[in-house]
């Protein structure tokens, strides 16, 4: 992270990194001009911090989205956004977190939630949601041998990192790295 001097090498590095993003992904047609390079800043130094989460409002299409996606794409994190359909439920959003969760706690990846108001189709969600960002802890995200399975997981990272490998202290040592690792940007 520098200190930009000149708008001019910003939007350089910037058209790089969607020039990239657009060789891996599907293609986004962004016009970046000053106001969204500030953006795409601001949303990159917040994710970047542990247990760092945005939350973006605007009129619809003003490129809320877009912009989250190349700041993750920037910050070197995996974007997931679920799909909502007429049978949704909250089983599965406990499945996407679950996979999420294995992704930043377990394997230690950078992941960015991007998650939008009109996804939210259950209260429950929220409940998820407000766990998530409060405390990384979702209470029943994880049925006790699940739980257990997350533990042993995570016995090398934790045991190098000085945890004591009882199954609390574990399980406490992969929510820290799901909070680490795990981003969430609400649009």
């Amino acid at each position: 992270y520098d200190q930009v001097k000149e708008m001019g090498d910003l939007k350089y590095v910037l058209d790089q990194a969607l020039e990239d993003y657009n060789e891996t992904n599907a293609v986004m047609d962004l016009v970046l001009f000053e106001d969204a390079m500030k953006h795409v800043c601001r949303i990159s130094r917040v994710v970047q911090n542990p247990a760092g989460h945005a939350m973006l409002v605007g009129v619809g299409g003003s490129g809320k989205q877009s912009l989250s996606r190349l700041a993750s794409h920037i910050c070197g994190f995996n974007t997931v956004q679920i799909v909502i359909s007429a049978t949704y439920g909250v089983n599965d959003l406990k499945a996407d977190l679950q996979a999420m969760y294995q992704k930043a706690g377990v394997k230690g990846e950078g992941v960015l939630f991007l998650f939008t108001d009109n996804q939210i189709t259950d209260e429950k969600f929220l409940v998820y949601m407000n766990d998530l960002l409060n405390s990384g802890n979702i209470a029943d995200l994880y049925a006790p041998d699940e739980k257990d399975t997350v533990c042993n997981d995570v016995i090398s990272k934790a045991k190098a990192a000085g945890v004591q490998l009882e199954p609390p202290a574990l399980y406490a040592y992969f929510i820290s790295q799901v909070r680490r690792n795990l981003h969430v940007i609400l649009c």
